[in-house]
């Protein structure tokens, strides 16, 4: 299946036009850091480290947006950039890492977003509130320092 992917026609002209490969690497890494310092932003937040004069709910609505942009544009990059080595890609363990860590990352960033408006109601920051911030932060840098590491150790990328 990933053979397939990786020799169409459209993926082959992406793979060997030096431009667009790195155009299209550009626009991953941007929106993948745009992302996750919108999500790591309103972590700190939670932490009580940043945006101390914002109420939480209100910071969390002003960043959604964004965060989910930047998102979707580092998927859509980030399979575009697969695409060009699937086969390869996903018969490695550090991007079978990464990509586990990055549904995490997803799940915990979503946990926090659900719960905003309760926590922003609540007299003190709750430690369960804490304790999810500090994991999503943790993920999503693991995330980015096992993509980072991929090439190196697999020569892929």
């Amino acid at each position: 299946m990933w053979e397939t992917l990786q020799h169409a026609e459209w993926v082959a002209t992406l793979a060997e036009s030096r431009w667009l490969y790195g155009l299209i690497s550009v626009v991953h890494y941007c929106s993948l850091f745009f992302c996750v310092g919108t999500i790591v932003l309103l972590d700190l937040r939670i932490l009580d480290i940043a945006n101390h004069n914002r109420a939480l709910a209100a910071l969390a609505e002003q960043l959604r947006p964004s965060t989910w942009i930047g998102f979707g544009f580092a998927m859509v990059s980030g399979f575009l950039l697969f695409a060009t080595e699937a086969g390869d890609y996903a018969a490695v363990t550090p991007f079978r890492v990464k990509m586990l860590i990055i549904v995490m990352a997803v799940i915990f960033t979503l946990i926090v977003q659900w719960n905003v408006a309760k926590w922003d109601r609540a007299p003190v920051m709750p430690i369960a509130a804490k304790l999810l911030a500090v994991a999503s932060i943790v993920l999503w840098l693991g995330a980015i320092l096992v993509g980072v590491e991929i090439a190196p150790i697999t020569g892929l990328g």
